[in-house]
């Protein structure tokens, strides 16, 4: 049976495609979900991705509004019971904001925005997007924001640290601000991960400055046919 992984657009994606075929890439099915839709059983899909780009009402806060898109609902609620969810930028910053992981996305210390290759090191290779690397491991993906610093209080990035759901850091340099390096994280189940950087622009050694991205999407497909 094939494995059915949806990507959701809202008004201002721009990098669905791009994941869809990074799922392609991977060996799964891409499933194109529009973010009016209301429900995700119907759908039939095993994962979600939530892509980068802009939602509508990033002016007011990034995701902020894209949170209560109808498919959010459904999103969460499957996210809950144990359904793989990874946001992507923009995803990510969604992803905090339905509290589906902890803290929020400011602007760039700063205030540009970047647009570069970025190192990686895997802090959490036992989540349902990280299996198929190891920690450790150093990565090159693709790194664009304007509003990338990942923020929390004291409390909640202790929590994060000492519970090792820091999923990926910032290595030669913090490129936003963001606290303690952090560059992803994921929830306490582990099938949960939002991270700042592009992995499904670093699938094919054509496009991308390396194929490092391609994992996240190897991973989810090996949990989903395992389990």
């Amino acid at each position: 049976m094939t494995t059915r992984i949806g990507v959701v657009t809202f008004p201002g994606s721009l990098d669905d495609s791009d994941a869809r075929r990074a799922i392609r890439i991977a060996g799964a099915e891409p499933v194109a979900l529009w973010h009016r839709e209301k429900d995700l059983r119907k759908q039939q899909v095993d994962a979600v991705v939530l892509p980068g780009g802009f939602s509508y009402g990033d002016y007011l806060r990034c995701g902020a509004i894209a949170r209560f898109s109808p498919i959010m609902e459904s999103v969460v609620e499957q996210a809950k019971g144990g359904m793989p969810v990874l946001g992507i930028c923009n995803g990510f910053q969604i992803l905090c904001e339905t509290h589906l992981l902890p803290g929020a996305l400011t602007r760039n210390d700063h205030l540009h925005f970047l647009c570069r290759d970025q190192r990686l090191r895997v802090e959490n290779d036992t989540t349902a997007w990280t299996s198929d690397y190891e920690r450790g491991q150093e990565i090159v993906v693709p790194l664009k924001n304007g509003e990338g610093g990942y923020v929390a209080d004291e409390r909640t990035l202790d929590e994060l640290e000492g519970e090792g759901r820091v999923a990926f850091r910032y290595l030669g340099g913090n490129p936003n601000g963001s606290r303690r390096d952090i560059a992803g994280i994921t929830n306490e189940a582990g099938n949960v991960v939002g991270l700042m950087p592009h992995p499904e622009h670093a699938v094919e050694a054509l496009t991308g400055p390396t194929t490092d991205g391609l994992g996240f999407f190897t991973s989810a497909l090996k949990k989903l046919v395992a389990s």
